[in-house]
């Protein structure tokens, strides 16, 4: 029997690439505001709550904003978002998911969501994949981001798995760091440098037949 039990899934940038979307949004907003974002910065927001991401795009504002202002114009981005991600379907699944969730499910391993994004239930349910999985975490019952690890100890919990028996699959530094303090392997996915801190790295899903390997 294998060590691992389950397989828990970031959503951006692992299932599929909404991280585009939400760029597009940040750059909209910032735009709005006339504050300077590009995408190195936009890196820095990745696998992090709304309001963070909010304050590390207003570092370069001359402003100051009160929090009920911070709270209007994190909302006003998701609306932004929100209108872009009605396109989702589909199609925009990443090479090698797909194929790869259901090679989990023939071997009995439990798998799950654990995404910061409080509209992670509308991009599971345009991708048309909410059936595929056994949990999917509701990020308005988490109070601290990544790299905290609640998230991820949050799907384990409802698993019914160890942490040590999951292995979490990610494409941030934030991400990976929540991972390893869950106690959990780390798959890191995309940019090397970026998820350098992961057990085992991809350089994208199509290469997910080396977590198979793990399960042997």
């Amino acid at each position: 029997m294998s060590k691992y039990e389950a397989v828990i899934f970031d959503l951006d940038g692992v299932i599929t690439d909404t991280a585009r979307y939400h760029y597009l949004a940040w750059k909209k907003l910032a735009d709005e505001l006339g504050i300077y974002f590009d995408e190195v910065i936009n890196e820095r927001l990745k696998g992090v709550s709304r309001l963070e991401s909010l304050e590390i795009i207003l570092e370069r504002s001359q402003k100051q904003y009160s929090q009920d202002e911070k709270e209007y114009l994190a909302n006003k981005k998701n609306e932004y978002y929100k209108e872009m991600i009605k396109k989702i379907t589909p199609e925009d699944l990443l090479p090698g998911v797909e194929k790869f969730i259901e090679e989990l499910k023939k071997r009995g391993i439990k798998t799950a969501i654990a995404s910061v994004s409080k509209n992670a239930f509308t991009v599971v349910e345009n991708l048309k994949i909410k059936d595929k999985f056994d949990y999917i975490v509701d990020a308005n019952e988490i109070k601290r981001g990544k790299p905290d690890p609640e998230i991820f100890l949050n799907a384990a919990e409802h698993l019914g798995i160890s942490p040590e028996k999951c292995i979490g699959i990610e494409d941030s530094a934030a991400g990976i760091t929540a991972i390893k303090r869950a106690g959990m392997f780390a798959v890191g996915v995309g940019n090397p440098e970026t998820v350098k801190e992961a057990d085992l790295i991809l350089k994208d899903m199509t290469e997910a037949g080396k977590i198979l390997e793990l399960l042997d």
